[in-house]
């Protein structure tokens, strides 16, 4: 209900405070009205700031992933087999051999550190326990790559690579899956395939990246898992997954990808037209890829939201001028006292600015808790930006300002004796 205002207090001297305090009666009196009224705001801000923190923190988790990896690192792939006219995936062809990486490391002037790799999935059992992990058959630059450290033991040496030692380094989830007991797993063997290798080491712990467990791995001599547990599958040499190449720096990528290529075409004969049988990655190409392709799904997904936005606002100019129309009498009455069209254009406009703040403040309460549960659940950053929260509050007060204009117009040009005899 309108409040009428005591008879010896002019209505052009109520306090912006009193305005407000009669607005939020108004609106307390009409709870579920307002609720609903309030409800459009609400999912808008909410929407905005949610899709917007989940844009940026799965964005910031890729990132961070990629830059684990390595953001001055080249990664050689194997080429595709085919079945037929069927291109099979990256890597199920064995192009790439021990030898390249060995030749790389030699005749590329921008390539640091080179470091080939086998990697396959297999089962690891020690006791009763067993797990399903991935083993890595690695030489001695693959820790400087990757930049794995070790925090119990050490990692293998050059005879051990040589001679196709049975040992094992182990990550800290496959320590804590298989040695339950809790003692130290070094010295002790564990079964991978039927062999046996000795556990000479655990590395220091990486933590979960994008829902990867990067603790969940096991990592050999190439020499001796090539023999035992993948077979020298190349026509010659030691067949690998890939060839991983650091860089000096970011700035040297494209240097070092053209000399790569160069080489491998050489020692692979292939001539132009021929397509390249293995496919080179730069880590910085892809931040920037992924990157740009989240900020547009963060803008388009916004943009929906403020379409939301927009909706919510016609449905407070709706319910507010529906007010006006039920309220018509009690317009006539504080006119009949002494109220200006002023005073109800500023008790109009005040009711929609508090629905839109009030609305726009749950909003903003919601969208926090809906991208916090949300990076709990699927594991990446919580981030919230500053500059969405004030935009989303300030798009809630624009909105209600915009939407109460008309409704609050109308009422302030109301006739003060049509609308005393209005029912």
């Amino acid at each position: 209900m309108l409040k009428v205002l005591p008879k010896h207090k002019s209505s052009s001297s109520v306090s912006l405070l009193e305005i407000l305090s009669m607005a939020v009666e108004t609106l307390w009196s009409n709870k579920l009205r307002t609720g609903l009224t309030m409800l459009g705001v609400i999912i808008g801000i909410s929407s905005v700031i949610a899709i917007t923190s989940v844009g940026q923190g799965v964005q910031k988790g890729t990132e961070q992933q990629i830059q684990a990896l390595g953001p001055d690192v080249l990664s050689v792939f194997s080429g595709a087999a085919r079945s037929g006219n069927i291109r099979q995936g990256i890597g199920s062809s064995s192009t790439l051999t021990w030898d390249d990486a060995k030749a790389i490391a030699q005749q590329a002037p921008s390539a640091q550190i080179v470091s080939a790799y086998l990697q396959r999935n297999a089962q690891i059992v020690y006791g009763g326990q067993n797990s399903s992990t991935p083993i890595y058959g690695t030489d001695l630059n693959y820790p400087q790559v990757r930049d794995i450290q070790i925090q119990n033991g050490r990692f293998f040496n050059q005879e051990e690579l040589d001679t196709a030692r049975e040992v094992a380094v182990i990550g800290p989830t496959v320590e804590s899956t298989l040695f339950t007991d809790g003692g130290d797993p070094i010295g002790k063997r564990i079964r991978i395939q039927g062999e046996a290798y000795e556990v000479i080491g655990v590395t220091q712990s990486k933590g979960s990246q994008g829902g990867v467990d990067r603790d969940d791995l096991v990592f050999m001599p190439l020499s001796s898992m090539s023999a035992r547990l993948v077979g020298n599958n190349a026509l010659s040499g030691v067949s690998v997954n890939g060839i991983l190449i650091k860089a000096g720096n970011q700035e040297q990528l494209n240097a070092v990808q053209f000399q790569v290529t160069n080489i491998l075409r050489l020692r692979h004969n292939i001539y132009p037209p021929q397509n390249d049988d293995f496919r080179i990655t730069n880590q910085a190409d892809i931040i920037s890829t992924f990157t740009n392709i989240v900020g547009l799904f963060t803008v388009m997904v916004v943009a929906i939201a403020g379409i939301s936005l927009v909706v919510g606002g016609i449905g407070i100019a709706n319910i507010m001028l529906v007010s006006v129309v039920e309220r018509t009498r009690e317009i006539g009455v504080r006119k009949a006292v002494g109220a200006t069209n002023s005073a109800i254009l500023n008790q109009f406009l005040a009711e929609a600015i508090v629905i839109s703040t009030v609305g726009g403040g749950i909003g903003i309460g919601s969208g926090i808790l809906i991208a916090l549960v949300a990076a709990t659940i699927f594991k990446f950053p919580f981030v919230i930006s500053f500059w969405s929260i004030i935009v989303g509050f300030g798009l809630s007060l624009t909105v209600g300002l915009l939407a109460g204009v008309i409704p609050a117009r109308s009422a302030s040009k109301l006739d003060p004796i049509t609308a005393l005899r209005s029912d």
